[in-house]
């Protein structure tokens, strides 16, 4: 037994428990949770079992993921099938279920957030894994394209990266005075801030979905549909700033 319990909690803490088998080379057993359970005899070590176990589970389901609030939560999300994120229903953060991105960015696109161009030879590639966009994505960029042309798409992506990092953080302003309003409520001189702290609310979205836009915008090539964008993104942003 103790052989066992100190070959057990070596898997556990390395996180390797979930497919290990009997340590003798020709058995492929597995020992059960009930097993283990009745071995390892540290509790902290069985609730990282516990919590070994959960996380496969949700890794080995398509239709589940952890909530992706950088924060840090807890919570399991359970896919609409639709490719939308949904609000979490422990911190309210929305994720994205279709990328690794962090967080929910429509209007911009999965594609938006993981293609990535080089500033001076226009080279298009993909964040994530590093490879050239083509052909094993969706888009591609001619690497012969002139030091004026890529000097001018730097300027254009610093412009809007500008205007994406400015409402990230006017959306940040927005969370902390919620939460700074949030904290007086109880006061007993101060009377209900629900109308605010709903303003507050509106302006965090508000604000995300401008973030987003930037995005949007600055990979949209249409003319004739971006004018439309350019439109409604100009009046969102009028509001929002008012408010």
């Amino acid at each position: 037994q103790p052989c066992w319990s100190e070959y057990l909690t070596t898997r556990i803490e390395q996180n390797m428990v979930v497919n290990c088998t009997c340590p003798i080379s020709d058995c492929h057993a597995q020992p059960t949770t009930a097993f283990i359970s009745s071995i390892v005899s540290s509790g902290e070590i069985i609730a990282k079992y516990e919590k070994a176990l959960l996380r496969g589970y949700v890794e080995c389901c398509s239709n589940l993921t952890w909530c992706t609030n950088p924060q840090g939560c807890d919570q399991i999300l359970l896919k609409d099938g639709f490719g939308y994120g949904a609000a979490c229903s422990k911190c309210s953060w929305i994720s994205c279920f279709n990328c690794n991105f962090p967080e929910a960015h429509y209007p911009a696109s999965c594609s938006h957030m993981s293609h990535m161009t080089c500033a001076k030879c226009n080279h298009g590639f993909c964040w994530r894994c590093l490879k050239p966009w083509k052909p094993t994505h969706k888009d591609y960029y001619n690497c012969s394209a002139m030091v004026s042309k890529a000097a001018w798409q730097e300027k254009r992506f610093q412009d809007y990266n500008e205007r994406c990092t400015f409402h990230h953080h006017a959306r940040e302003f927005a969370m902390n005075l919620r939460n700074s309003i949030f904290s007086i409520r109880g006061m007993p001189k101060i009377r209900t801030l629900t109308f605010v702290l709903d303003a507050c609310k509106v302006l965090e979205q508000a604000r995300k979905v401008l973030a987003y836009s930037c995005v949007y915008s600055y990979y949209n090539q249409d003319t004739e549909s971006m004018d439309i964008v350019k439109e409604q993104t100009e009046s969102l942003e009028l509001h929002t700033n008012a408010l």
